[in-house]
């Protein structure tokens, strides 16, 4: 992959240990907090999983914070105690100086990667400001106050923000390939809801931790998943942040959909008026399917597939994007919607095309658009241009799983414990 002009390669890594760390002992592993495409599945998880970290990550949505009514803010003292929970019941061990190891067997094959602490002033969230840490994707505010709420309401860090390392990549992944080969049985293992096993060692000082961080914290990392997360450790005042770097050997870009929960006018008037900004509607036989190719949007409404060829776009080849495009010409343009509103759920490759299209036979959705996903050339000439992709554009797999390894912050942020969510 090219490089981006603002890092420095030769310049010493941005990768550090973790001090004190927590590694989980099993059963606290979860999907990050914005895997999901409904809260319902939130609090049937947490129900299910009562040890999961997803209810310190999401405490709003545990069964008694449901039942009481409580908001995010309401709901921090409880995440608080949860977490103080699992500690006390062995289900985080604590460790010192450490770097975590990782890897995830998928179909596929093993996809690798390093839990470690990175440097929150190296990230570069615009065309002309230095760092190595390039974030790259448009954000909600009101996520990211929750998260910068959470950090600095616990002084632990929960889920960590994922990395490509662009630079060093082939090399960091045949390394990892032979460490986490040689270092026997792992310190935890936990299997996902895709039956993929994740497992995580534990590394102290010495040479191959120096030779595992050189790799991983040099040159160009492009933030793939976490872009809320990164931000809200810059908003908590963090030095630096939890992050897996990984290996672009280890990821593929699947599709990341978008379901309309209703529509403020007719679903003929809301096709009319994008023909009359030049796409092309032609209904569909068959059940809907994600198109194949950008340029190509599905849309399943009251019982009825169409393929939308998205209007001509000028611009950048991040305003080119079939994200942007739908969002500029449908969601704001005709919808008169904006980008955050609640009646659009952002629905991640996890999620296939015979789910979203229940959503809709089933009334709890009035339409949904099946998204191509975005090619890795076009991700890579966003990023080595310095532009900004459209927000929930790139859903990267498979996903680093939260609860697994946590790290303290190295003393409270100042306000901790009387942060207030907006």
């Amino acid at each position: 992959m090219p490089t981006d002009a603002t890092a420095d390669p030769s310049a010493d890594p941005v990768a550090h240990p973790i001090p004190a760390a927590w590694i989980s002992t099993g059963g606290t592993g979860a999907q990050n907090y914005d895997e999901f495409a409904s809260d319902e599945e939130i609090t049937a998880i947490i129900e299910a999983n009562p040890a999961s970290i997803l209810a310190v990550d999401m405490p709003h949505r545990a069964p008694e914070s449901v039942a009481a009514g409580h908001d995010f803010a309401a709901a921090l003292p409880a995440a608080a105690e949860r977490l103080a929970a699992l500690e006390r019941d062995g289900r985080l061990r604590a460790a010192s100086d450490v770097v975590a190891p990782y890897r995830i067997q998928t179909s596929s094959g093993p996809a690798y990667g390093v839990f470690c602490l990175v440097e929150t002033a190296q990230i570069s969230d615009r065309a002309g400001k230095p760092g190595s840490v390039i974030r790259n994707e448009e954000v909600f505010p009101a996520k990211v106050a929750e998260r910068t709420a959470l950090t600095r309401y616990l002084g632990v860090l929960l889920s960590p923000v994922l990395l490509l390392q662009t630079t060093t990549g082939d090399d960091l992944h045949a390394f990892l390939a032979e460490l986490t080969g040689s270092l026997g049985d792992p310190a935890v293992a936990d299997t996902d809801q895709h039956g993929q096993r994740h497992e995580i060692w534990t590394l102290g000082p010495g040479a191959e931790r120096d030779r595992l961080l050189a790799l991983a914290g040099s040159g160009s990392l492009i933030v793939a998943d976490g872009n809320h997360r990164s931000l809200s450790a810059q908003e908590a005042g963090l030095d630096r942040f939890l992050a897996v770097i990984t290996t672009p050997g280890s990821v593929t870009i699947a599709p990341y959909h978008r379901l309309l929960r209703s529509l403020p006018m007719p679903v003929d008037a809301m096709l009319k008026a994008l023909t009359d900004r030049g796409a092309t509607v032609v209904p569909m036989l068959g059940d809907p399917r994600i198109p194949e190719h950008a340029g190509t949007v599905t849309l399943y409404a009251e019982g009825q597939t169409y393929a939308l060829t998205l209007p001509p776009s000028e611009g950048t080849v991040a305003d080119r994007l079939d994200h942007a495009v739908l969002e500029r010409e449908l969601v704001t343009g005709i919808l008169g919607l904006d980008p955050g509103d609640k009646l659009i759920t952002y629905v991640g490759g996890d999620y296939p095309a015979e789910w979203l299209t229940r959503e809709v036979d089933t009334g709890r959705a009035a339409a949904a658009l099946l998204m191509a996903p975005v090619s890795v050339p076009d991700f890579i000439a966003v990023n080595v241009e310095r532009l900004t992709m459209p927000r929930k554009s790139t859903w990267f797999t498979p996903k680093a799983r939260t609860g697994l390894v946590l790290a303290d912050l190295p003393s409270a942020p100042e306000g901790a414990g009387e942060e207030e969510v907006q």
